[in-house]
């Protein structure tokens, strides 16, 4: 089967030797802080995010990211007002996901130009995210680079880092998911910042002067998950957490556990998914890889602790729904078995 995202120009870095190089070195520097010893590391490269020995029972959780080409849509509608907010989110969802509560935000700016008001719109985003999260930006660097981007006036980067806290004895791997474990869906805004550099190529290559509305429903700002995952961890025991982000369903596979994660009742799949698919008559399989497919964020439960928080959130409002069920399996695996679909071992394929 053709790898489409790799036709548009992106080469998953996790198939290649780079990664493999990259990590060599990375790893390498786990030797530089020993055991409990401030600064140490608690956890393999490959979750959501890491956690290291702060002071006594502890960690300090990190997580680095950007936002990637949907950069390029903000730019097209000199609309900069939200990608901040794409920023905070794909920071902070990840954060989550080991169980962590954000306290802290970094911000990166990179522009070819001092542009007042589009970088003022930045900071707004910027602001709008961390007041959805709950957490302050103390500092952070913004740097101009003309040579390093493309001529445009208004081209620019944007990555930031998040920090949290966690008890070392509460940090979530997925290492207790277990038979009869319910998974939790909850819904996407929509692409979140994953898939724009496919998604851009058969949706807007045909363009002169696309849509206003079209791109701006791929403008839609990533759902940050902070204050529903802090709630489920007060009020229950969380199995797992997983960002559904770049490789789509393959990151629920990220989490440490040997099981089948059977999807038997899907969240619905916005339509703005339909029309990537049939614009660039993409297979079925490939978009589970590739896109969120409405599902934005997971949560890995026991059935007594769902039935306890179900009912609150419902009445709080958090749009939710149960898809699934832990099965047991030798390794880790995931299927729909509406769409015949399989993830395992980094491939997502359609079961003969």
């Amino acid at each position: 089967m053709k790898d489409l995202y790799k036709e548009a120009g992106v080469q998953t870095l996790a198939d290649g030797t780079a990664m493999q190089g990259l990590l060599h070195w990375v790893n390498q520097t786990f030797r530089f802080r020993s055991n409990n010893e401030t600064g140490h590391v608690l956890l393999p490269i490959g979750f959501f995010a890491n956690v290291i020995h702060l002071h006594q029972d502890i960690g300090l959780a990190v997580s680095t990211d950007g936002v990637g080409t949907k950069l390029l849509i903000a730019e097209q509608l000199e609309k900069y007002d939200t990608i901040g907010i794409d920023c905070v989110a794909m920071n902070v969802n990840d954060l989550i996901c080991v169980g962590a509560e954000p306290i802290s935000f970094l911000d990166y700016i990179a522009v070819a130009d001092y542009d007042s008001v589009m970088i003022e719109q930045i900071a707004i985003g910027l602001y709008e995210g961390c007041k959805m999260a709950n957490i302050p930006i103390p500092g952070g660097e913004i740097a101009q680079v003309r040579d390093l981007l493309h001529p445009k006036k208004n081209a620019f980067d944007l990555v930031g880092t998040a920090i949290g806290v966690v008890k070392k004895d509460n940090i979530i791997t997925g290492k207790n998911i277990e038979e009869t474990d319910v998974i939790i869906g909850f819904p996407s805004s929509g692409l979140h910042s994953n898939g724009f550099t496919l998604a851009r190529k058969v949706l807007l290559s045909g363009y002169k002067d696309p849509p206003t509305s079209l791109l701006l429903e791929l403008l839609t700002p990533t759902e940050i998950y902070v204050k529903t995952a802090l709630m489920l961890l007060e009020k229950c025991n969380v199995k797992g957490f997983a960002n559904i982000t770049g490789d789509g369903l393959l990151n629920i596979l990220r989490l440490d556990s040997s099981v089948e994660y059977c999807i038997e009742d899907p969240l619905p799949v916005p339509a703005i998914f339909q029309t990537i698919q049939e614009a660039g008559e993409i297979p079925t399989e490939e978009m589970y890889k590739d896109f969120n497919m409405g599902l934005g964020f997971v949560a890995i439960l026991s059935k007594s602790d769902y039935r306890s928080v179900h009912k609150h959130m419902e009445d709080v409002g958090i749009a939710h729904k149960k898809i699934g069920t832990i099965r047991q399996n030798p390794y880790p695996k995931l299927t729909i078995p509406s769409l015949s679909l399989v993830a395992e071992k980094g491939n997502v394929y359609l079961k003969k």
